[in-house]
Order: C-alpha cells, then sequence, then structure tokens
C-alpha cells in the first residue's frame, strides 16, 4: 500500500490485531526467554523457575507492545519506512523500560518481601532497565528486519504475478477481436444496429481496465451479450441452454475466464457443422466450491483445437496465478461432446 508520507511501502509490519500475530509474538517471546535462561544459569534459581518468571516479564512486554502497534497502525501507515521504524523502536523500548520500573517496584512491595520471594525481582532499578531495553533493542531490529525482508519479498513475488496476470489477459483481447472480424461482417449486413451495439458493450468490458477479480453476476452478463451476437450471426444453428439457477453471482473469479470458454465452444463446436448445435452453460455453486460447465458438440479438426488449446492454457495459468491449487479446469470428450469445466473456490466481496 501507498503511504501518504513517503509514498512507499512503510507499513511491511503485520497486522498486529490479528490472532496470527499474537500468537507470532507469544512464540517470539517464549524463544528469548529460553535464551535468556540458559545464558544466565543462576546458582541461586533453578532452570524452570528462572523460565517462567523471564517468560512472564517477556509477555506483558510483547502482548502490551502488540497492543500498541495494533492501536496506532493507522497511523503508522502514514509515515515512511524509516520514521515508522524508528517510531516502532522507540515506542518498544518505552513499554520495555515501564514493564521494567512496575516489575521492579513490585518487587520491592511489602507482600513480596514477607513471601521471601523477593530475590526473584531485580535488586538495582536502573542497570535492570537499561538492559532489558538495551536487548529489547536488538531482538526488535532483528524483527522488523525479518518483516520488512518478508514483505519486500512477498510485494515482489505479488508484482510479478500480476504483470503476468496482465499479460495473460492482454492475449486474450487480441484473440477475440480477430475472431470478430467474421462475426463483424455477417451481422452488418443482417442488423447493423444491433450487432453494432452489441458488439461495442462486449469490446468496451474487454478494453476496461484490468481488474484482480470480478464478480460472478459481470461474467454471466458478458457471456450473454456475448451469446446474442453469435446468436445473431449463427441464427437456429446456435442454441444456448443457460443452466444459471444455482449460480452465486456475488463470487468472486478473474475476469474474461468464461467468455473463452464460450467462445471456443462456438466457434469449435457449432460453427464448423451444418446441422443446429446445442452449447450448454452451467454454473453452481457445491459448498465452499463453485463449479462451471460448457459444452458443446465435438468436431474431430485437430487444426482448429489448436487454439482452442491455447485459450485454455491461458485460463489454466491465470486461475493458478489467483487460486493456486485451489482451482483447476479440466477438458473431456466423447463421440458427441466436448466438455470444459472450471472449479474454483467461492469468495465473495462481504468475506
Amino acid at each position: 500500500m501507498k503511504t501518504e508520507a513517503g509514498g512507499s511501502d512503510a507499513l511491511y509490519l503485520p497486522d498486529f490485531c490479528t490472532s496470527r500475530a499474537t500468537l507470532g509474538i507469544v512464540l517470539i517471546v517464549e524463544l528469548t526467554a529460553i535464551v535468556l535462561t540458559l545464558a544466565r544459569e543462576s546458582a541461586t534459581i533453578d532452570f524452570w523457575t528462572d523460565l517462567v518468571r523471564t517468560s512472564l516479564f517477556l509477555l506483558w512486554i510483547g502482548l502490551a507492545g502488540s497492543a500498541l502497534l495494533c492501536a496506532l497502525r493507522r497511523r503508522l501507515v502514514r509515515t515512511t519506512v524509516a520514521a515508522g521504524s524508528t517510531a516502532v523502536l522507540a515506542l518498544i523500548s518505552a513499554v520495555i523500560a515501564t514493564v521494567s520500573i512496575c516489575a521492579y517496584l513490585f518487587g520491592r512491595t511489602a507482600m513480596v518481601i514477607d513471601s521471601g520471594a523477593a530475590g526473584l525481582f531485580p535488586p538495582a532499578a536502573w542497570v535492570f532497565v537499561l538492559r532489558n531495553v538495551a536487548i529489547g533493542l536488538i531482538v526488535t531490529g532483528l524483527a522488523l528486519r525479518y518483516f520488512y525482508v518478508a514483505h519486500e519479498w512477498r510485494r515482489s513475488v505479488e508484482l510479478r504475478a500480476a504483470a503476468r496476470v496482465h499479460a495473460l489477459q492482454a492475449r486474450i483481447r487480441p484473440h477475440f477481436l480477430f475472431n470478430s472480424m467474421n462475426t463483424i461482417a455477417a451481422l452488418t449486413r443482417s442488423s447493423p444496429e444491433r450487432a453494432l451495439e452489441d458488439l461495442a458493450d462486449v469490446f468496451r468490458t474487454l478494453m476496461s481496465e484490468p481488474r484482480q477479480f470480478v464478480r460472478l453476476a459481470d461474467e454471466i452478463s458478458l457471456l450473454e451479450r456475448y451469446a446474442g451476437i453469435e446468436q445473431l450471426r449463427l441464427g437456429e444453428r446456435l442454441r444456448i441452454t443457460w443452466e444459471l439457477e444455482n449460480a452465486p453471482i456475488d463470487a468472486l473469479l478473474p475476469p474474461l475466464v468464461l467468455q473463452p470458454l464460450l467462445e471456443n465452444a462456438v466457434f469449435h463446436g457449432v460453427e464448423p457443422g451444418t446441422a443446429a448445435g446445442e452449447v450448454v452453460v452451467r454454473i453452481e455453486r457445491r459448498g465452499d466450491r463453485v463449479l462451471a460447465r460448457i459444452e458443446n458438440p465435438y468436431v474431430a479438426d485437430q487444426q482448429r483445437r489448436v487454439g482452442n488449446r491455447m485459450a485454455l492454457e491461458n485460463i489454466r495459468e491465470r486461475l493458478a496465478l489467483f487460486f493456486d491449487a485451489e482451482a483447476r479446469i479440466e477438458t473431456s470428450a466423447d463421440g458427441r461432446r466436448y466438455r470444459v469445466e472450471i472449479e474454483m473456490p467461492y469468495r465473495s466481496e462481504g468475506a
């Protein structure tokens, strides 16, 4: 995300308001407590007692610091990387100093002295505070460096993936334009006004600014407009059956995933034949999955199938970039029908 101050990715820290970040803080605290306890090797306090008191002390620091960073997250996002890192170091140092002074003062109370547990608390305040702040600065600095490197690596991966997605989507557009030349020529002779209007709507969608996700409702609308164009061109030769009763219209999916499949179904399945051909479009939700199937008459034409495979590979790669291994695309054919089925996780804008 862009910062308002420096224009760079300053908020490289994880969101400390989440349970996952809290778990990470607890693990870091416990590992630090174990290291400190092993390094001290106190002769007067056994290992487990020392580990417990160190863990409790560091947990106060870790959880208080995490809560503070959670509360100040919106302010930190407005700073540069350097200013944000300095602010975090200063905040954590203040938390460590405060908790250290409180621990020292608690050890000087009558309750602790009467119980004989005064030996578990530091005898000198400033030495205890300064040592803890120094250790905290080292640990926090190392953690900040790790968070920054991990953030930069993740952002680099996302930028490369986004560039790859845009390149793949850009390849879809000329593919559609070239296939539309014959459609334009045929329709402008029979019904030019409706042809140009429908084509303009489809081209407007295809040439719009690339988006990461689109709603299934928008993709279905694009399918219907494209189907209307082909229906005008092929007439009774094209029959499209829509099975969309169980389609989750709020589901999110990569743009231009279904339209190329319908285009291939018409171009490779219906157009080469002389008889009427039926194309079936079925979209439904099954649990937390979205299934889309497009099937068309099977025409054994290996030369045309090359173009079909190019579109399928394009869609397969884009699904992998968006959903990783959670999505799949499969094809099958028998003696009469050719099917393409896509399965992807159900995700909505409100999720």
